[in-house]
């Protein structure tokens, strides 16, 4: 469903990524893990049109690289960013309506599905979104970007900062969210979630893939964890 093959991204004069492929199939959820740094959130942006890079980028066999980033977004790919992009002073409930793309035709979700995920979610429906609390903040820009319909999401570092429970919530909404058929590609920080959820993970190093197979494939690779994840 994605696939990337030599992906080179720039900051000014800072040459950031220096030829990333992956690849995202259908109903799959797939990890890019890596030390804070080595380029993964920068590897999300530029698919997503955020960043100016080269190399090819194709979703569901379409070459978007290039392409405006609302344009990308149309074409089914959602993104939930790291830093929490809510509308604060609109309530949750109207967040989450402003995620769909249409609003005369229903998608694989509602807003009685969010709240059913997230119950905290709806004790909050009239609350507005810029006085509820971070966490809470981090579930809403999720289920935003799902109201979305997305055929495929890229979430950035989603449990940061999370509660325990919080976490586990979360985790389960990525099982629900690949039971619908969409796939999932996820930056995470924690590698014990990471190895639970995904079916195949990769590993980043100054801004290169240093490692890509099976959660047990990178358990039996002591060398790779000590050298690009344990700190």
């Amino acid at each position: 469903m994605l696939e990337v093959k030599d992906l080179h991204a720039y900051y000014g004069k800072s040459h950031i990524l220096h030829g990333v492929h992956l690849n995202v199939r259908q109903g799959e959820i797939v990890s890019l893990l890596g030390r804070n740094g080595v380029g993964r959130s920068t590897t999300i942006k530029s698919i997503m049109g955020q960043v100016d890079s080269t190399g090819s980028v194709k979703f569901k066999g379409e070459e978007i690289n290039g392409l405006k980033t609302y344009m990308i977004a149309r074409k089914g790919l959602g993104y939930v960013p790291e830093n929490r992009e809510i509308f604060p002073s609109l309530t949750v409930r109207q967040n989450l309506m402003l995620g769909m793309k249409n609003a005369r035709r229903s998608g694989r979700w509602s807003v009685d599905d969010m709240f059913k995920l997230f119950p905290v979610l709806a004790e909050r429906t009239d609350a507005l979104a810029g006085v509820v609390s971070g966490g809470e903040q981090q579930m809403l820009t999720l289920c935003r970007t799902l109201m979305g319909d997305p055929d495929l999401v890229m979430i950035d570092e989603p449990t940061e900062g999370l509660a325990p429970k919080l976490v586990e919530l979360v985790a389960r909404l990525f099982e629900e969210i690949k039971n619908r058929g969409v796939s999932i590609l996820l930056v995470e920080q924690k590698l014990t979630i990471a190895l639970k959820i995904s079916q195949r993970l990769y590993v980043m190093g100054h801004g290169r893939i240093v490692f890509e197979g099976t959660p047990q494939d990178l358990k039996a690779n002591e060398a790779i964890r000590k050298e690009w994840l344990e700190v």
